[in-house]
């Protein structure tokens, strides 16, 4: 009799255990897709550097704001940014599945920010396929409050004059003011983004809170400041050439080119040669850090949303100088006046010169992963990879930013002072960033 009542309770136990579906384990590898996919969208849609920034953001701070809900390591960013307000109050006995719901708030913002939806679409179905397979109620229920936080987000998004932006005239160039931004070829492109410094920042006081030391005053007297360095930006590139391609110098300028639109001419017809962005570059290397690093699901979050508010921050501040300063590119000012047939090694951005826009977010991007990740993090960078550039090893982020920002003096588009300058805007709007935001507790 107790031989009987015993498997009877023993096949109940395993029908009792075969119904109950297991907690979806959401990776930080599917984060890290979910980053990469947008990655190749914005190489795809061709997104200026500023505006890849804010692609960027706003979906890291969704999926942020998920798993800061309840959790007893990492705080809200709500009150931290400016106008972010709460987000739909997640009840611990939902059955919610935040790592899940952090993902799919991720994706659903990300949509709203790129022109190729459907991209977005066929990742995300992927994984919806996959989710619901493994357990559909969970799923179910962390969908639902994923979506209420990526329009709680989306809204906020909204308010950050970035619209209003799209309506502004486009800046004015007036061929007979010396050392002023001129366009330059082959394209000859309209100066991108000239109003981004009137974005609403996210923790910065204002865009100009952070503004650099004045430019040199233009001066084509060969003795005068500016015109020395204008003459060692064009003997450097002579210096560089004779060494050939295997050049470190050389080597450099192309691994952090990251021109997102490098206008091609063969013969009559033009074309674009598409990359990633600065930003999407130092995205690539918070991937390489988690990884080494071999970050939980969160703190994967963690790190791409501080990051990435740090670059949003640091290109405000960046393109308030460019367009307040307007400096005549290298490339302009050697044609007219030393080597007209001269061209740098790598193809002038369509802006004005100061700051180096690499100098300032490489810094910004440095100093935070620093404060993620410590001072002694060394890595080994392949995000050029498939671009056909070999992988560069770095002692440290900051070792790392130093390169960035001198290898736009080795590719002929900028002076040093924009680079030295930029260098220090960028650990001022770092730094802040840093003390200001209190996301770990």
């Amino acid at each position: 009799m107790k031989a009987k009542i015993y498997t009877i309770a023993a096949v109940c136990l395993l029908f009792i255990s075969c119904g109950k579906q297991k907690s979806i384990v959401v990776m930080p590898n599917e984060y890290h897709a979910a980053i990469e996919n947008v990655t190749q969208i914005m190489i795809h849609d061709i997104f200026s550097p500023p505006v890849a920034s804010r692609i960027y953001v706003y979906p890291n701070v969704a999926a942020y704001e998920v798993i800061a809900q309840n959790s007893k390591k990492y705080n809200s960013l709500q009150g931290q940014l400016k106008g972010l307000d709460s987000i739909p109050v997640l009840d611990p006995k939902s059955g919610v599945n935040k790592d899940l719901a952090a993902l799919i708030a991720h994706m659903e913002v990300s949509k709203q920010l790129v022109f190729s939806e459907d991209m977005i679409e066929v990742f995300r179905d992927s994984l919806y396929k996959k989710w619901e397979n493994e357990n559909a109620k969970e799923f179910e229920v962390s969908k639902e409050y994923g979506l209420k936080v990526a329009e709680r987000i989306k809204k906020w998004m909204g308010k950050d004059n970035y619209k209003q932006t799209r309506t502004l005239p486009k800046f004015s160039v007036f061929a007979n003011q010396a050392g002023r931004w001129q366009p330059t070829p082959p394209a000859y492109m309209d100066a991108v983004e000239p109003h981004w410094g009137e974005i609403r920042t996210l923790v910065l006081d204002s865009a100009s809170q952070f503004k650099p030391a004045p430019a040199l005053p233009f001066s084509l007297d060969k003795n005068s400041p500016f015109f020395k360095q204008v003459q060692e930006v064009y003997d450097i590139s002579l210096a560089t050439k004779k060494k050939g391609d295997d050049c470190e110098e050389i080597k450099i300028a192309q691994f952090w080119d990251c021109n997102p639109y490098v206008s091609v001419s063969q013969g009559h017809m033009m074309f674009a040669k598409k990359k990633i962005s600065p930003g999407a570059h130092w995205m690539g290397i918070t991937k390489i850090a988690c990884k080494k690093a071999n970050a939980d699901f969160d703190k994967t979050v963690f790190a791409y949303t501080k990051t990435s508010v740090g670059m949003f921050e640091a290109f405000i501040s960046c393109w308030d100088e460019k367009y307040r300063s307007n400096v005549v590119r290298p490339e302009t000012v050697i044609n007219q006046n030393i080597d007209e047939n001269w061209k740098p090694l790598l193809q002038t951005p369509p802006f004005p010169e100061y700051t180096s826009g690499h100098s300032v977010l490489s810094t910004v991007a440095a100093t935070v992963l620093t404060s993620v990740f410590g001072e002694n993090f060394s890595f080994v960078d392949d995000t050029e990879l498939q671009f056909g550039l070999p992988s560069r090893t770095f002692k440290n982020f900051l070792d790392a930013s130093k390169e960035a920002a001198m290898s736009r003096f080795y590719g002929g588009i900028h002076y040093r002072a924009a680079i030295e300058n930029g260098m220090v805007e960028g650990k001022n709007v770092g730094d802040f960033v840093v003390n200001k935001l209190k996301m770990v507790k």
